[in-house]
C-alpha cells in the first residue's frame, strides 16, 4: 500500500474546504424557491471536485489518473463560475473569497496534470527500482508488460503532492 495519500494534496485539502463552504452558503439560498436548482447543482459540483481527485487517485492508470483530475479541474471551473452568478444573494465578499479558492483548486490541478504529462513514462526496460514503486502489481489485473508503462507510481503521486 501507498504511504501517500490524497487528503495530502494541496488541491484535495482546497477542494474539502470549498466543499463545506458551499454547503454553509447554500443554506442561506434555501430561503428563496428560486434557488432550488442552482443549491442542488452547485453542492453536486463542489462535491464532484473531491470525488474525482478520489475516483482518480484510485485509478492505476496514469493517463486515467489525469483523466479524473482532468474531470476534477473541470468541476470546480463550474463550481467557480455559478458562485460569480450567485451574486444576487450571497455577499460580494463570500463570491470573492468562494471564487479564489476555486481558483486555486483549479491553479493547483493544472499544474499537477501538466507534470503528470511532462514527466516520462515508464517503459519496460525501467530499472527494477522504479517499478516496485508500482502502487498495485498491474498483472492483478490481467493486463500486459506494455500497460504497466501507463501505471501511477509513488513518484508520480510525490511529484503532484509536492505541487501542494
Amino acid at each position: 500500500m501507498s504511504r501517500n495519500r490524497i487528503e495530502d494534496f494541496g488541491a484535495y485539502q482546497d477542494a474539502v474546504a470549498l466543499f463545506d463552504a458551499v454547503v454553509e452558503d447554500m443554506a442561506i439560498l434555501q430561503k428563496d424557491n428560486r434557488c432550488y436548482r442552482l443549491i442542488g447543482q452547485q453542492v453536486g459540483s463542489a462535491d464532484s471536485i473531491c470525488a474525482n481527485m478520489d475516483e482518480g487517485f484510485g485509478r492505476l492508470s496514469r493517463t486515467e489518473f489525469i483523466r479524473f483530475l482532468d474531470i476534477s479541474r473541470g468541476s470546480a471551473r463550474e463550481t467557480l463560475g455559478r458562485y460569480k452568478r450567485l451574486k444576487h444573494w450571497l455577499s460580494e465578499e463570500t463570491i470573492s473569497v468562494r471564487v479564489n479558492l476555486a481558483d486555486r483548486i483549479v491553479a493547483r490541478l493544472t499544474k499537477a496534470i501538466n507534470t503528470l504529462r511532462a514527466t516520462r513514462l515508464p517503459t519496460r526496460d525501467t530499472d527494477a527500482s522504479h517499478s516496485a514503486q508500482v502502487r498495485e502489481r498491474c498483472t492483478e489485473y490481467g493486463t500486459s508488460d506494455k500497460d504497466a508503462a501507463d501505471h501511477v507510481t509513488d513518484d508520480d503521486i510525490q511529484q503532484i503532492l509536492r505541487i501542494g
